[in-house]
Parts: structure tokens; C-alpha cells; sequence
């Protein structure tokens, strides 16, 4: 946690991935974020991962450090009540459709100066998943060994969509700050999807081919970069990027007359060329892969590390959170133990390291409807008699 969001306060209406991770993102960075639900959790509240209790470990990570306020939005009442708030507030983040009680315009009718960040799932309003766009875009066909597509399990464009909405959230917030205007900026997944595409390449590379890449498997496109297992056993993916981890990875495995003979017979010098390293992995691989073969794991990597070379070992998630380097001594984690289900683990913070402020410890996430009555007395100026009414008529709700 940091404070330079400190002083803003944001009203999110969301569920599933990309909406609240923005939310979360501004909540670690000290924004103020009043997360609001249906009473008893919306449609993400229990979804897996889950405890035996069937609490939502996946809900509790995405919303740390927000306030929850929790209405019954199937009611008039609670909607005028998020629609109320939403005004007074005057910043927004959501994934509900475009059209209905909580269009822009019928909210900026009360509020001339509102922001509303809103992400989507097509431009044109349809509903999509990051499962659905990543299929649309390609990456599937370009994933695995073929010839059937392979999905990964990385909700990707979900979380550059959640991270691209907190970054225009903030940018229209900057303009409000110099013009006094409002407005709303929606954030699509598939333009999400296809414009991370686009400008890493992809559209003009297939248009300029005229076909599509091919499968690769673990080799990285365009670069030495692949996986090899060690005497021992151990996988590892090694990528070179640069001439000098390239003369230093032959150089560790006593390969400089093999290579040498290879670029004598081919015609050509990998010393310097990415693309040439790549075009002739055919016979790089297997050479490399043999030497690698030799070595232990921890005897190998002891000697890369001395000369700066890019490599990693492949771990399960389970043996990755034993891992002091990513989780047991990073400072980006600390261990929580008033989680609302019940169990204690080591949560993440704020992704950013701010060298000159204190990271603070991470915040746990609220309880449905925990701060119901805090952020209706603040911010709509309900008093203890009108909240207590809303509660009795199961309006509002209250935490546990």
C-alpha cells in the first residue's frame, strides 16, 4: 500500500476480473474505492478458487483495500441509492452495460463533471469473456503444438484490460483537473486484445507474410529462447537477448568451436543477430540441449548468474510460493491473517516499488456490506434513523 492516490475517492460496480482489478490497483495506491455489491455478493462473490467454507479466495484478492456498501440492486431503491452515490462521488468504474440505470448520460445529468471508466466486452456492447476475445484474436492457434487451438490459463487481456482502465481512469481525472470536464472512456476487451496485438506486431507480420506464424512450442519467436533440461532433470527456459549473454551462454558451455562450425557451414554469424540465432535453431537446439544435459541444475545456474545470463527454472504455483525471491522475502508480500475467509496466507500489496516512500502492509478485503453505513452517512448524509430504516426494509445491508 501507498498513499499517492490519497484523497480520491472512486465508486466501483463490478464483478469478474478486469473491472475490479483496476479498482484494486487504485485501492494499493491509496484511492478510496467503494466497491459496491448486491447484498450477500454479486455474481463473482464465490468464485472459485474457494475454501471448504465456500469463501472466494479469488473475490478476497481482487478487492484488498476497498470499502464495501452492499444494496439490494434489484430494487428501485437500491438503485437510486448506487446512482446517488455515483454523483456525489463523481468517479466511476464498472462493467455494467452502457445502457440502463447506470448509463453515463443518465448519471452525468446529476453530476456535469463525472468520470466514467467503463470496460466492455466488444465495442458495440456485446458481452465477451477473456476466454472468448483471446480465441477471436489468434493467440490460440499460435499456442501448443497443433494442429488443434490451445487456450491458456492467464486471463491476460482481462488484467492489461483492468491495468489500461486504471491508466485512463487516471488520465481523465487529470483532464477534469485542467478543464473541469467530465466524461466517460470505455474500455473494451477486444480492442484490448487486438490492439495489444497490433502493436506488438501481429496484424502487419501476417499481413506481410501473407500466412499465419507458425507453432513454436516453448521457443521464443525470433530469439534464442527456449526450454532444456538439465542432468538432473530440472527444466529451465533460457532466452538470450543480448550479444554479450549470447557469447557468455556458448561461452559457459564450451560451445565456441561447435557454434563456430555451424555459422561456417551455413554461411552466417550469430554474434550479433537475433534472427539468424533463430533461423537456425534447427541446429543450435539440439547442441545446446546436449551441453545443457551435462550439467546439474544448481551447478549451471551458479555459473550463468557469474555471467548475467537470462534463465529460470520451471515450478509448479505451489512450489513457486516457497520461493524466497517471489514470494517468502519479497517485500511485495506479507502474511495476512484477518482475511474474511478465515485462513492466513501471504498477500500481495502494491506491484510498484516506490524507493523513497514506505511500502505499507497490505489491506484485507471487506466483508459484504461492511461499510455500508460509513460511506451512506459520509457521503449521502444519512443519518442513524434513515440508515437503520434502509436496513430493516433489506435495502441496504450490513457486514457480518
Amino acid at each position: 500500500m501507498y498513499q499517492l492516490l490519497s484523497g480520491l475517492s472512486i465508486v466501483e460496480a463490478s464483478s469478474f476480473v478486469a473491472s475490479p482489478s483496476a479498482g484494486l490497483y487504485c485501492a494499493q495506491l491509496g484511492a478510496e474505492v467503494i466497491r459496491v455489491d448486491q447484498i450477500g455478493g454479486g455474481p463473482d462473490f464465490r468464485r472459485w478458487p474457494v475454501t471448504s467454507g465456500n469463501d472466494s479466495l479469488y473475490w478476497e484478492n481482487l478487492n484488498r483495500a476497498k470499502k464495501s456498501l452492499a444494496l439490494d440492486l434489484g430494487r428501485p431503491e437500491g438503485r437510486e441509492l448506487l446512482v446517488r452515490l455515483v454523483q456525489q462521488v463523481g468517479t466511476f468504474l464498472t462493467n455494467f452495460p452502457a445502457g440502463g440505470f447506470l448509463s453515463h448520460d443518465r448519471l452525468a445529468e446529476g453530476r456535469a463533471d463525472l468520470i466514467t471508466a467503463r470496460v466492455m466486452g466488444w465495442a458495440d456492447g456485446s458481452a465477451a469473456l477473456d476466454y472468448t476475445v483471446n480465441n477471436a484474436v489468434g493467440y490460440p492457434d499460435m499456442t501448443g503444438p497443433g494442429p488443434e487451438p490451445v487456450n491458456h490459463v492467464l486471463p491476460a487481456w482481462d488484467l492489461l484490460a483492468g491495468a489500461y482502465a486504471a491508466f485512463t481512469l487516471m488520465a481523465a481525472i487529470n483532464r477534469r483537473a485542467m478543464t473541469g470536464l467530465g466524461g466517460e472512456v470505455r474500455i473494451p476487451l477486444s480492442d484490448v486484445a487486438i490492439g495489444t496485438a497490433s502493436n506488438l506486431g501481429g496484424i502487419a507480420e501476417v499481413l506481410y507474410e501473407g500466412k499465419n506464424r507458425e507453432r513454436l512450442g516453448n521457443a521464443v519467436y525470433g530469439l534464442f529462447g527456449r526450454d532444456f533440461v538439465s542432468a538432473d532433470n530440472v527444466r529451465m527456459m533460457i532466452v538470450v537477448v543480448t550479444p554479450k549473454q549470447w557469447s557468455n551462454l556458448v561461452s559457459a558451455l564450451k560451445l565456441e568451436d561447435a557454434v563456430a562450425k555451424i555459422e561456417a557451414e551455413r554461411g552466417t554469424s550469430f554474434a550479433v543477430d537475433d534472427g539468424a540465432r533463430f533461423t537456425h535453431r534447427d541446429a543450435l537446439y539440439p547442441l545446446f540441449s546436449a551441453a545443457i544435459a551435462g550439467w546439474r541444475y544448481d551447478q549451471l545456474a551458479e555459473v550463468l548468474d557469474k555471467l548475467g545470463c537470462v534463465y529460470g527454472r520451471y515450478n509448479s504455483m505451489l512450489e513457486a510460493t516457497r520461493d524466497p525471491r517471489l514470494v517468502t522475502a519479497n517485500p511485495m508480500f506479507a502474511q495476512t491473517s484477518d482475511n474474511p475467509s478465515g485462513f492466513a496466507y501471504p498477500a500481495a500489496g502494491s506491484m510498484a516499488t516506490i524507493p523513497s516512500l514506505e511500502r505499507g502492509e497490505p489491506v484485507r478485503a471487506p466483508v459484504n456490506g461492511e461499510h455500508s453505513e460509513e460511506v451512506l452517512s459520509q457521503w449521502l448524509k444519512l443519518d442513524s434513523t434513515e440508515f437503520s430504516k434502509l436496513v430493516d426494509q433489506r435495502i441496504v445491508g450490513v457486514g457480518a
